[in-house]
């Protein structure tokens, strides 16, 4: 069965950066910052194990240099480190970045976000 990219990126992400990571935004948002949002918007896969993941990464917090610092820092795990990596359901292949953090609107003036794609490759553990 293939693997849960959000939630395998999710976990991993919370015990390298040591921030909440979601997938859906709480309604406490504000008391919980800074936070990752993690989500899969698409990709393909081969048919037969091989799985590219699409996700994009907002990255939320109270002020513009801590979002730009987590965005920033949640690239550098990704792209650097994530490759080889392989959790309970899932192993890690190549990462690269679609398109770089950038500043992103949001309807909450207390709040700044940043966002950024990544495109994913992994496969499921075989046991």
């Amino acid at each position: 069965m293939w693997p849960d990219a959000e939630a395998e990126l999710n976990a991993w992400l919370e015990a390298q950066l040591d921030v909440v990571h979601v997938t859906d935004l709480p309604a406490n948002l504000t008391d919980i910052l800074p936070v990752n949002q993690v989500q899969r918007i698409g990709g393909d896969d081969d048919s037969i194990r091989l799985d590219r993941a699409l996700v994009t990464v907002d990255s939320y917090a109270a002020g513009r240099a801590a979002a730009s610092l987590l965005a920033r820092q949640t690239r550098d795990k990704l792209v650097v480190a994530l490759r080889g990596v392989q959790t309970a359901n899932a192993v890690f292949g190549r990462v690269s970045t679609i398109s770089a953090p950038a500043w992103r609107d949001y309807e909450n003036p207390a709040l700044r976000r940043m966002g950024a794609t990544y495109e994913i490759f992994f496969h499921p553990v075989v046991s």
